[in-house]
C-alpha cells in the first residue's frame, strides 16, 4: 500500500441521497454514486481499509437547531444507500453525531492501529462533513486527498468553496478519476 492510505466514505446515506428527505443534496449528489462505487472497488483491490461514516443523531440533537431533523439513529434515513450498502461487510462503520467523523469516535485510534498515513475522502457534503473531517485529519497529521468527482453538496458555490478551502488551507490534494 502506497503511503498507507484509508478511504473515508462520508455520509452516503439515504437521508442525503434520496429524494423526499429534508436534507436531500439533489441530483448533483446522485451523480457521484457511480464514481464512488468505482473508487471503493479500486481501493478494495489495492487492499486499502475502507471506513463509512454515517450521521446517527439522537432525536433531540442540538444540530436540529440549525438543520431539520435528519438521519436519526436507527431510522431508514440513516442507512447507507442501497447502492453502497453491500460494501459494509468489507468496511468499518463509524457513526457520528457531528460534522467531523473524528469527534467523539474511535476513528483516529483505528487508523493509527492500521498505520494509515493518508486519507482519501469522498461523499457528502463537501463543505460540511467532508471539510470538517478533513480539517480534523489535518490537525492529526494525515495527508489528505479529496476526490473531486466523488464529493457533492447542496449547492455548487458551497461545494466549490469546500474544495478550495481544503486545497489552500489544509493542503489537500484534489484529484479525480482518470478517463478510461
Amino acid at each position: 500500500m502506497k503511503n498507507n492510505p484509508a478511504l473515508i466514505v462520508i455520509d452516503m446515506q439515504r437521508g442525503f441521497l434520496e429524494e423526499g428527505y429534508p436534507l436531500f443534496c439533489g441530483k448533483a449528489a446522485r451523480r457521484i454514486i457511480p464514481p464512488v462505487h468505482r473508487l471503493i472497488e479500486r481501493e478494495l483491490r489495492e487492499g486499502t481499509p475502507i471506513f463509512f461514516t454515517a450521521d446517527a443523531h439522537a432525536p433531540d440533537d442540538k444540530e436540529f437547531e440549525i438543520y431539520p431533523p435528519h438521519c436519526v439513529r436507527g431510522s431508514v434515513e440513516a442507512e447507507i444507500i442501497p447502492e453502497l450498502a453491500p460494501y459494509l461487510d468489507r468496511a468499518s462503520l463509524i457513526e457520528t453525531a457531528s460534522y467531523s467523523a473524528f469527534y467523539e469516535t474511535d476513528l483516529d485510534e483505528r487508523l493509527r492501529k492500521l498505520g494509515v498515513k493518508r486519507l482519501i475522502f469522498c461523499g457528502v457534503c463537501t463543505d460540511i462533513c467532508v471539510m470538517h473531517t478533513a480539517a480534523d485529519a489535518y490537525y492529526r497529521g494525515y495527508a489528505i486527498e479529496v476526490r473531486k468527482d466523488c464529493v457533492a453538496s447542496f449547492d455548487e458555490e458551497a461545494h466549490a468553496f469546500g474544495l478550495r478551502h481544503m486545497k489552500t488551507v489544509l493542503g489537500a490534494r484534489i484529484t479525480e478519476e482518470m478517463a478510461q
